[in-house]
Formats: structure tokens, C-alpha cells, sequence
């Protein structure tokens, strides 16, 4: 299987694992998407453009405030959550998720997702 085809299996498989999980991207550092299942309602231009700004902001928030390296971003809306979890040096997991979603499910199986997405990239 090629790079591209490994890293859509790992979002398939992350989305089934958890109900809760409504969408998710692999996004490089410089706000490009890499993979995505992002239903065709949302532009993925922006979503990967709004996740490298957040990437830049959160991890400078970190460094500032020596908290160390940036592991995860987390959003909570009315309608629901975003996520933002580092798959390695260059890119990073995006998922969107239920406003009743079961967190600490979600954040064990997008962790696992990381890991591959990271092994798959390097």
C-alpha cells in the first residue's frame, strides 16, 4: 500500500473505532492537508489552514509559558469538539467530534491514530 492509502486506512479505522468521531485529517505544519475524511460540507483548505494557525499559536502559547512541547490542542464548541494532536515533527491529527462524545475514548484511540500517522509519515 502506498503512504496515501496507509494514512486514509488510519482515519477510516479511527472514525470507526469511535461513533463519537464525525470527521478527521492528517494536516502537515504548514497547513496543507495530507489525508482527509472530511465530509464535503466543510473546505478543506480552511480546516488545514486553521489547524497550522493554531498549531503556531499553541505551540508558542507553550513555549512561552514553559509548559515544553505542544502534544494536543482542544477545542470545545456548542456543537461539538475539535482536536489537534501532534503525529510527529511535521504534521498532525485533526479530529472533530459529538458534543456528547466520550472524551477519554477519543483521546486514547486519536493517540493511537498519532502514533501511526507519525510512522507512517517518517
Amino acid at each position: 500500500m502506498s503512504r496515501t492509502e496507509d494514512l486514509n486506512q488510519t482515519l477510516a479505522e479511527l472514525q470507526s473505532a469511535s461513533g463519537d468521531i464525525e470527521a478527521c485529517a492528517v494536516v502537515s505544519e504548514d497547513g496543507l492537508i495530507i489525508a482527509s475524511s472530511l465530509p464535503q460540507s466543510i473546505q478543506e483548505s480552511q480546516v488545514a489552514a486553521m489547524s497550522a494557525a493554531m498549531l503556531s499559536m499553541g505551540s508558542r502559547t507553550a513555549a512561552e509559558l514553559n509548559r515544553g512541547e505542544l502534544k494536543q490542542l482542544f477545542v470545545k464548541g456548542s456543537s461539538g469538539y475539535v482536536l489537534i494532536m501532534s503525529a510527529g515533527p511535521h504534521a498532525v491529527l485533526l479530529a472533530l467530534a459529538r458534543s456528547d462524545a466520550k472524551l477519554g475514548l477519543i483521546f486514547l484511540d486519536a493517540s493511537r491514530a498519532a502514533e501511526r500517522v507519525q510512522d507512517i509519515i517518517s
